[in-house]
């Protein structure tokens, strides 16, 4: 497969699940806002722009129509919800021999839809428009899953979208480890994973933080929590690295990386879990994003950059 196909499907992968995972999060702050008086809007907006790596411009105080408009509708922020979309959809158009028709046609009807959605939901509300996004990011999951066939293309999109849901995870946990055990905050954070109906009936309804980060840090069954998503990563890797196979057992950077971050998961302690939590998120959400450095290094950067007119990737 050539590079910058491979490098379209990666990042492809990586900006469904952003624009998924973003739409999920602001989704449930912005009814929390709604709902909930006793919270401070300012706060909480700039609470949840740093948890996604947005810098709000100006010292202006936020409330929740200013924090839809950066998180949601910013077109030339590309950790926003249209900028994700349009990456996506750009890195499509530029790599239409290896995807199926139909999630083009996915893909380019949601970028279509867009501006009347933001229209309809800058009267109504930014519900609409959220769920909009989380249902055509399921609709190509869906589709994705039927239509492509299990080669280099499908594994290079699943190894963006995981690393992607890894990184959103922690990012999401982050947000709330200065909070109490039993603060509704992590209710908060299970929904914006899209993890509390299976969440309540792992553990029969029991609201605690230990059990909450154990879930979404280290749940085996699980398919949002971080030990899945590295553990699919890291089989999509092991695909991947054809030269893996030596007797000295040499494994490729991001290889490494990845079965270090899932092995660490795997064998921690419970009862060590929330010691220096804090200091063990920063440290597995820089793991994350060097096994995406290394990534673009191993497969994406071997030969020569070249431009194709249009389809520019943002790394």
């Amino acid at each position: 497969m050539l590079a910058r196909n491979a490098e379209s499907l990666y990042w492809i992968g990586r900006y469904v699940e952003r624009a998924d995972d973003t739409a999920r999060i602001l989704n449930v702050s912005v009814h929390q806002l709604l709902e909930d008086a006793s919270v401070d809007p300012d706060h909480a907006s700039r609470q949840l722009l740093a948890v996604l790596g947005i810098e709000s411009e100006g010292n202006d105080e936020l409330d929740v129509w200013k924090l839809t408009e950066l998180v949601a509708y910013a077109k030339d922020n590309a950790a926003s919800i249209v900028g994700s979309i349009n990456s996506a959809r750009e890195n499509t158009r530029g790599a239409r021999e290896v995807v199926s028709t139909e999630l083009w046609e996915c893909l380019n009807a949601t970028w279509n839809a867009v501006p009347d959605r933001q229209r309809y939901a800058r009267r109504a509300g930014p519900h609409a428009f959220l769920s909009f996004v989380e249902e055509r990011a399921a609709m190509f999951a869906g589709l994705a899953d039927s239509t492509m066939s299990r080669d280099d293309g499908w594994l290079f999109m699943v190894l963006g979208r995981s690393v992607e849901r890894a990184d959103m995870v922690v990012r999401l946990l982050l947000s709330r480890v200065q909070d109490k055990a039993s603060s509704p905050g992590w209710i908060t954070v299970l929904r914006s994973a899209g993890a509390q109906d299976t969440y309540l009936r792992t553990y029969r309804g029991a609201l605690d933080a230990g059990k909450v980060v154990q879930f979404l840090l280290r749940d085996n069954l699980f398919p949002r929590s971080v030990f899945h998503a590295l553990r699919q990563a890291e089989e999509c890797l092991g695909q991947l690295d054809t030269g893996g196979k030596s007797r000295g057992n040499e494994k490729s950077e991001a290889l490494r990386l990845l079965g270090r971050a899932r092995s660490e998961l795997e064998f921690l302690r419970p009862s060590d879990l929330l010691e220096e939590l804090p200091t063990r998120l920063v440290a597995l959400q820089a793991t994350i994003k060097d096994i995406g450095e290394a990534v673009s290094v191993q497969y994406f950067n071997t030969s020569p950059w070249v431009a194709w007119l249009g389809a520019e990737v943002s790394l």
